[in-house]
């Protein structure tokens, strides 16, 4: 079994049992934020960083945590990792208001509340972003290229989410998977792109991460009493946002993608944190 395949499975497998299990102890009850969801929540990097230990001994290990220290870059990459979630709202805002002639709902959260969360939730980021990015992603860049790896793992990704739409009691309960689907995997492309330019920090995609889930109720998607996951979603503020993420996304492709016509890869192991070399 390929290293990718093994930590794919392993993955699914710890998160979906922790998911129901917890599911089924609470009820779908608020208990289900406990230690089991928490636990099936960071199995990407559990999983990870035992597969590392295994192959790569301490060092790797090391190495690979070691990524999350790497806050040495440039100020520009902290100001697209926090706003770009924002700009992409406010912009889905201002397209809704143009086409229908009246703004959609906007979120009550204070933003004092949003920055507050994003620095806490930051390091709970570190649970899926050493599995997804600081392993997979480099791996996957160096069999298929940077650009058809963040689509890959971005479905990959977004599909490993799937029981919070159907346990109750979750913030996706009942919504629409496709249009999630969708805009995870063009998000997929935006993380893998600020990956590369960085070169390997996981600091800065766990604060992308952690700004995404805190920043994008400022204007909701979400659609009231929805009970049917595979529907495709009645929100038109869910599709604008989708169609501005992946409007994005073809940006950061073209870049990637004349990388990988270089394919100039670095190694994916705990080297190779910067995935391509210059021009």
């Amino acid at each position: 079994m390929s290293t990718l395949l093994k930590f794919f499975s392993l993955t699914y497998a710890m998160t979906w049992t922790c998911f129901f299990a917890a599911a089924s102890v609470s009820g779908g009850t608020a208990g289900f934020r406990g230690p089991l969801f928490l636990l099936g929540t960071i199995a990407p990097s559990l999983v990870a960083l035992a597969l590392t230990a295994w192959a790569d001994g301490r060092e790797g290990a090391q190495a690979l945590l070691g990524r999350i220290l790497r806050w040495q870059v440039g100020v520009r990459w902290y100001v697209f990792a926090l706003g770009y979630m924002s700009v992409v709202k406010l912009a889905a805002a201002l397209v809704h208001r143009a086409v229908t002639g009246v703004w959609p709902r906007f979120g009550e959260t204070p933003l004092y509340v949003m920055a507050g969360a994003i620095l806490i939730s930051t390091w709970v980021q570190a649970g899926e972003e050493i599995g997804w990015r600081g392993y997979a992603l480099p791996r996957m860049a160096a069999r298929l290229g940077l650009a058809p790896a963040s689509v890959l793992l971005g479905i990959i990704w977004a599909t490993w989410h799937l029981p919070l739409f159907f346990i109750p009691g979750t913030s996706t309960t009942g919504q629409s998977f496709p249009v999630y689907l969708a805009q995870v995997t063009a998000v997929s492309v935006a993380m893998a792109w600020l990956y590369w330019k960085i070169e390997g920090s996981l600091l800065l995609t766990m604060i992308l991460h952690a700004a995404i889930n805190n920043t994008k109720d400022i204007v909701p998607s979400a659609v009231a009493a929805a009970a049917s996951p595979w529907t495709l979603s009645s929100s038109p503020i869910a599709w604008i946002t989708a169609a501005l993420l992946w409007i994005c996304a073809a940006g950061f492709l073209v870049q990637m993608s004349r990388a990988d016509s270089k394919r100039r890869l670095y190694s994916p192991g705990t080297a190779g944190v910067r995935l391509y070399s210059d021009p």
